[in-house]
């Protein structure tokens, strides 16, 4: 029999023990281990050390405050475990989903690797099914600290900017894509300015993330990008269009000739050449916009579903095929989609966020 030592978790306040390696409140990594300060472009699948940012800790605390069991909706105990069934609960950054109209939903998993999960979306919509949409997807890069309240908080802050009014400019077509190109790089102004505030000053790893964000304006579809996290347009009756293109050294391989599969799975797949945070080169994002001319689904994810699924014209088979089975209700495709990321093998962090059009 070993004994064990309770005591507290340094990021959230949890109570943990010695033989603990992750605290089961926040995720956070217990056992120290060496370091060296690193370029965040390395998204790594290595998870950080203990944070270091006091305002991140309490915000990682409060999103992790468990709600009723899953299982059975009884009361979680101080230990974590339903008090009726006995079933650990499931941190609400673990996996959530939001769905602010019936045409748009959003679906955030942990996946099956990670210990924590750093990805985050956040999206709004007015009720008319078609009208007008925002959606925000931010991958936390992995060995930075902090990235996961750094990317929710800035996809909120970049939705928020996106929500706050319809960008009509002078009346015309290209005023009315200046005017919502101009609002688009606002909204990463206002997420880079919330990963900053999510930093420790004298952090060795700065937090930081990849921004990706949608905006719909009825016929107008204008998408922007820092990072490899993407956006895609899949009509129903015409060629899958991939909206971004990643800031990342495959892209660049891609670019000179490398077979996208070679590029993708080699030792640098994923290390990406902009991104959000202190030591960002440059975060005003690469748009691109198109006219919106038929029924089709918007789908913006992090790379936990695309490295599954890379090119448009696969990954648009599979979105319209599991939208089929789904009876083409957003929600309920966006978790199908999750679940069968999780199904190739949950390597990393999955965001799917749709809007039906």
């Amino acid at each position: 029999m070993t004994s064990t030592t309770q005591t507290a978790c340094p990021s959230c306040g949890g109570p943990i023990s010695d033989a603990d390696r992750f605290c089961e409140a926040c995720g956070a990594e217990l056992t120290p281990a060496a370091s060296t300060p690193g370029t965040p472009a390395i998204d790594t699948d290595t998870e950080p050390t203990i944070e270091l940012n006091p305002a991140a800790a309490a915000a990682r605390g409060a999103e992790a405050a468990p709600g009723p069991c899953r299982s059975c909706g009884g009361t979680i105990g101080a230990d974590g475990y339903c008090e009726t069934c006995g079933t650990k609960a499931t941190k609400a950054r673990d996996h959530f989903s939001e769905q602010p109209a019936p045409w748009v939903a959003a679906v955030c998993d942990r996946g099956i690797r990670h210990s924590r999960n750093e990805d985050a979306a956040a999206i709004a919509a007015d009720p008319e099914p078609g009208s007008r949409a925002m959606l925000v997807v931010c991958d936390g890069v992995s060995s930075s600290l902090d990235s996961d309240v750094a990317s929710l908080a800035a996809a909120r802050a970049a939705r928020d900017v996106l929500a706050a009014g319809h960008a009509q400019g002078m009346g015309t077509e290209s005023s009315r894509n200046s005017a919502v190109v101009a609002r688009l790089k606002a909204a990463a102004d206002a997420a880079s300015d919330a990963v900053l505030a999510n930093t420790s000053p004298d952090s060795p790893n700065p937090a930081s993330c990849t921004f990706v964000a949608t905006v719909l304006e009825g016929d107008l579809l204008v998408a922007g990008v820092v990072g490899d996290s993407r956006a895609y347009w899949f009509p129903d009756n015409a060629e899958a269009v991939a909206l971004t293109v990643d800031d990342s050294w495959a892209a660049e391989l891609i670019a000179t000739g490398v077979p996208r599969q070679e590029a993708e799975t080699g030792p640098q797949a994923h290390a990406i050449t902009r991104w959000l945070g202190k030591d960002a080169p440059d975060h005003t994002p690469r748009t691109t916009s198109l006219k919106v001319a038929g029924p089709g689904w918007l789908v913006v994810c992090s790379d936990g579903l695309w490295n599954y699924c890379s090119e448009a014209a696969p990954l648009a088979d599979l979105v319209r095929q599991t939208a089929t089975a789904n009876g083409n209700e957003p929600l309920a495709t966006a978790s199908a989609l999750v679940d069968w990321a999780n199904a190739q093998g949950g390597q990393d962090n999955i965001t799917v966020a749709l809007a039906r059009i």
